[in-house]
């Protein structure tokens, strides 16, 4: 009707499902944004990390070196000999995981894509991942080793016993542990291979001979395994039970010397597998070359069982010649079909510009140095293979060590020469199955010779 006003509606004030949202978001971003703040600085925690790594170097250190100096001066060569028996095999295992850490590191900067050479899936372990192992590998043995002087030195013999007992058994849980925990499936990867490599009855992938190749270099890992397992079952841990020689255990049991040998024969069967598959008269030369290794680590291991006019007189000129023949051909073997050396490596190209890639890409030296290091290493090869070289522990703990480092250099080159290798069959394949066209054909000469 004319005259009433119309009825005006008050807007609510209640909230809407849009206003509620928006505080949501609000909160949550100052949740975020608090708790950004209240945590560290990556650059600080690895201070700090580093920080504690050093100060727990030092207690181990000084409590070992404390340990040794209550020893008998007369017992100390022997305490510390029994002590690296049992622990510098997990020493250079865990080396040999930080060096492996580093060639993938510097495969993931530069081109190679290392998982396509080793047929990998996406699960594989990075870098990062193969640091971190070897990071609890460098606090857990040492601080065993730490402990096992600790108690021995003040009595406790038969907890000092058991230290190295439970490391072994921790480490061999780790490794076969069937439930998926602690990359499992890399885990079955590495105890996949080594089944593959101990009965090649199958078709050798390059996984395998490559691992088989780590395995030859880290044999005197495999004797002192054997030899620490044997005194473990056999209760002779902390004890002078294994004293003797001739004792079960002992510097001169027959075990030694198959345990040396076995990773070079199971290298030696591959290459026969791998000339049955291909009939490539290269396998049966590489073949060759793991035999020459066989007469080096028994005529040593003949020493302690025969006389000692035949072994200065006929045995160890056998056991020098042998030796020379290894090395040579070993080397010459790295040089010329191992590596490819015929152009400079890209290795060290990394993708984004950095002082390693600088300092070792394109630089004629790098090749110079890990020619004649190859060299060297491959005739001190010998002395960690030889039984009746190895009285000094400390000697032969660095001889490996450096032999590790060796075949650390060593794997730059050969996954590089496999990646290039597969690269170029890949090129021939995609011209060989790709047709030509008109144009192409008209570059085309006379001789059948493309542009």
């Amino acid at each position: 009707m004319p005259g009433i006003a119309p009825v005006l509606r008050h807007t609510s004030n209640k909230p809407t499902t849009s206003d509620y949202e928006e505080s949501e978001l609000d909160e949550m971003k100052g949740v975020q944004t608090y708790s950004a703040a209240m945590m560290p600085s990556p650059a600080f925690l690895f201070r700090f990390k580093v920080v504690l790594f050093i100060l727990w170097f030092i207690c181990c250190l000084k409590i070992s070196w404390g340990s040794v100096m209550r020893m008998n001066t007369d017992l100390q060569d022997l305490f510390l000999y029994e002590a690296f028996l049992y622990y510098n095999p997990l020493l250079l295992v865990t080396l040999m995981v930080w060096l492996w850490g580093i060639n993938l590191w510097v495969f993931s900067q530069s081109s190679v894509s290392y998982a396509r050479v080793f047929d990998l899936d996406h699960t594989h372990l990075t870098h990062h991942e193969i640091w971190k192992c070897a990071t609890w590998m460098t606090i857990v043995v040492p601080t065993s080793m730490t402990a096992y002087l600790y108690l021995y030195s003040h009595g406790e013999v038969a907890l000092a016993a058991s230290q190295p007992v439970m490391l072994y058994i921790v480490a061999l849980t780790l490794l076969i542990f069937p439930f998926d925990i602690f990359y499992l499936s890399s885990r079955y990867f590495l105890l996949r291979t080594i089944w593959r490599i101990c009965l090649p009855l199958q078709a050798i992938t390059f996984a395998d001979f490559f691992l088989a190749d780590i395995m030859t270099s880290m044999s005197k890992v495999f004797s002192d395994l054997e030899r620490s397992t044997c005194r473990m079952l056999n209760k002779q841990v902390a004890t002078i039970a294994w004293f003797e020689a001739d004792a079960i255990c002992g510097s001169h049991s027959v075990a030694i010397p198959l345990v040396l040998v076995f990773p070079y024969l199971c290298r030696f069967f591959q290459c026969l597998r791998q000339y049955k598959d291909t009939k490539e008269k290269t396998c049966l030369f590489n073949a060759l070359k793991y035999t020459t290794a066989i007469p080096v680590i028994f005529l040593s291991a003949l020493k302690y069982h025969v006389i000692p006019d035949s072994w200065t007189n006929f045995y160890r000129p056998l056991w020098l010649i042998s030796s020379v023949i290894n090395s040579l051909y070993s080397f010459y073997w790295d040089i010329t079909r191992d590596w490819d050396l015929s152009i400079l490596s890209r290795i060290f190209k990394f993708k984004s510009p950095s002082f390693w890639s600088d300092a070792l890409h394109g630089k004629v030296w790098v090749y110079y140095w890990v020619i004649f290091s190859n060299l060297i290493l491959r005739c001190t090869w010998t002395y960690k293979l030889s039984a009746h070289l190895r009285h000094n522990y400390l000697t032969v703990f660095t001889i490996t060590a450096l032999e590790i480092v060796r075949r650390f250099q060593w794997i730059f080159f050969r996954v590089e020469n496999e990646w290039n290798k597969m690269n170029n069959k890949q090129w021939v394949e995609l011209s060989t199955n790709t047709p030509k066209t008109e144009e192409e054909d008209t570059l085309l000469g006379s001789t059948g010779r493309e542009v």
